[in-house]
C-alpha cells in the first residue's frame, strides 16, 4: 500500500517598519497566484489601483506596464517666474528618478529577492492665483485654453518638453492646468520656459507614473516579501521641480509588498494507493508456460499542480539500506526500487528533466525540483520495481506474498 501526502507552505506575514512622520507614504502591493486559465503567465500582478492619469486614461498606460499614484505634496513658487528666463531651473520643470533602481524585498524567513522600479511619468495640477488670460495680457481674449498655450514657449504643458513625451491630453480652466508627461529612462531635466511674468505659481499635488520589474515568483517562497524605497523631494533632490518650487514635504516613501501564493497539489487516481507488482504481461506466462518473471513492476500515475520549488522524500515500513523493502511473513525481505518521473517543465539540479529519478530514504537526489512554468494538472509517474536477482530470491523462498508500505512525500519546504 502506498500513502501519498503533500506539505504546503503557510503564508507568513510581517509588519512594516516605523516610517518617518514627515514622509508622504504609498503602499504598492503585487500578487502572484497561479492561474489555471492562464498557466503560462508566471508574473506578479499589481494590486494597487492607479490614481490620476492611469486611472483616467488606462489605455495610455496598460501597454507600457505603467501605473500612477498621487503624491499629496504641494509646491509653491518662492518668487515670480520671469518671462523668457534662460535658466531652466527658474521656470516650470521636472526631473525625476527615471532610472531603474533595485529594491531588496525580504521574506519573514530572511530570504531576499530583488524588485526594480523606476519613475516613468510625472503630472502636475498647476495653479495660478489670477486667471491665465490676465497673465498673458489679454492676448487670448477670454479663451483660457489658448492663453495656456501661449503662456509657455513650445505650447501648453500638454506639449511636453524634450526629452519627456506628451500624452496628447490635458484639462484646463482659467486658474488651473492638469497635464502628464511620460519620462523615458534616464531622461534628465524636462523644462518649460515662460513667455510672460507669472507672479505666483503652485502645484496642488503631483502624479507620478511608475514601472516595475518583479522577480521570478516560481523561485520564491510562499508568503510576503517586504521592501521600501525613499525618495527626496525638492530642489536638487530625486523629485526636482526647479529652484523656485518649494515643497511642503521633502520625502516620498514607497512600501512594496509582494505576496506569493503557491500551489502544490497531488492527486492519485482512485485505488492508486494500492499497488500490485506484476511481471510484464502478467502472471500467466509463468503459470501456463513455466517462464519465470525477470522483474516485477508497476507504474502508478498521479496528477500534479505546482508553481513552487519542492522536494520529494520517502518513508518506509521496512527499510533495506537507502531504499524501502518488501517483507514476507517469515521475515525474508527484498529491496523495492522506487523512482519518479515528473511532468515537463519541472527540472532537477543542473536544469535536467526528471525521468525515473530514484527516490531514497535519505532524500539524496530529490532535494530540489524547480518549476519553470506553472504546472496545471499534469501527469507524473511513480515507478515501483523489484529487480531480477531479488525476484529470483522471492521465488526460491517459497513465500506467496511480500508486502510493505511506502509513503511518498511532496514537500514545498525546501532548504
Amino acid at each position: 500500500m502506498i500513502n501519498l501526502y503533500r506539505s504546503l507552505t503557510v503564508m507568513l506575514m510581517a509588519g512594516l517598519a516605523t516610517l518617518p512622520a514627515s514622509a508622504a507614504v504609498k503602499e504598492i502591493e503585487a500578487l502572484f497566484r497561479p492561474d489555471s486559465a492562464n498557466p503560462q503567465s508566471n508574473e506578479f500582478i499589481n494590486q494597487t489601483p492607479s490614481e490620476g492619469f492611469c486611472l483616467q486614461l488606462p489605455n495610455q498606460c496598460k501597454p507600457e506596464g505603467l501605473f500612477s499614484l498621487v503624491a499629496p505634496i504641494v509646491f509653491n513658487a518662492k518668487e515670480p517666474i520671469r518671462a523668457f528666463h534662460t535658466d531652466p531651473r527658474q521656470g516650470g520643470m521636472a526631473k525625476v528618478p527615471s532610472h531603474w533602481q533595485r529594491i531588496v524585498v525580504t521574506h519573514e524567513s530572511g530570504d531576499t529577492d530583488v524588485l526594480e522600479v523606476r519613475i516613468a511619468g510625472i503630472g502636475h495640477e498647476a495653479g495660478l492665483f489670477e486667471p491665465v488670460t490676465d497673465i498673458v495680457e489679454k492676448q487670448a481674449g477670454d479663451d483660457f485654453s489658448l492663453a495656456w498655450s501661449i503662456l509657455w514657449t513650445g505650447g501648453s504643458w500638454r506639449e511636453a518638453p524634450a526629452p519627456c513625451l506628451g500624452v496628447g491630453s490635458a484639462t484646463a480652466g482659467p486658474n488651473g492646468y492638469n497635464s502628464f508627461w511620460k519620462v523615458p529612462v534616464n531622461a534628465g531635466v524636462c523644462a518649460k520656459q515662460a513667455r510672460f511674468l507669472i507672479p505666483a505659481f503652485y502645484f496642488r499635488y503631483f502624479v507620478y507614473g511608475y514601472q516595475l520589474r518583479t522577480p521570478n515568483p516560481l523561485a520564491m517562497k510562499s508568503g510576503r516579501y517586504l521592501g521600501s524605497i525613499e525618495y527626496t523631494v525638492g530642489p536638487g533632490k530625486d523629485f526636482d521641480m526647479g529652484d523656485l518650487m518649494m515643497p511642503n514635504d521633502n520625502l516620498l516613501q514607497l512600501n512594496f509588498t509582494l505576496t506569493v501564493e503557491h500551489m502544490l497539489k497531488v492527486e492519485i487516481p482512485p485505488g492508486g494507493n494500492k499497488v500490485e507488482l506484476t511481471p510484464e504481461g502478467g502472471w500467466q506466462a509463468w503459470l501456463n508456460q513455466g517462464r519465470k518473471p525477470t522483474r516485477l513492476f508497476r507504474d502508478q500515475t498521479f496528477n500534479l499542480w505546482t508553481s513552487s520549488q519542492f522536494k520529494m522524500q520517502m518513508q518506509c515500513q521496512y527499510t533495506l539500506g537507502d531504499t524501502c523493502a518488501l517483507h514476507e511473513p517469515d521475515g525474508h525481505a527484498v529491496p523495492l526500487q522506487v523512482a519518479v518521473t515528473l511532468p515537463s517543465g519541472l527540472t532537477s539540479a543542473g536544469n535536467r528533466p526528471v525521468i525515473r529519478q530514484p527516490l531514497r530514504v535519505s532524500g539524496v537526489g530529490t532535494e530540489l525540483f524547480e518549476a519553470g512554468i506553472y504546472i496545471d494538472r499534469k501527469p507524473g509517474v511513480l515507478h515501483f520495481g523489484v529487480e531480477q536477482a531479488d525476484v529470483e530470491r522471492m521465488l526460491s523462498s517459497g513465500a506467496s506474498t511480500y508486502k510493505g508500505t511506502v509513503t511518498v512525500i511532496w514537500d514545498s519546504e525546501v532548504g
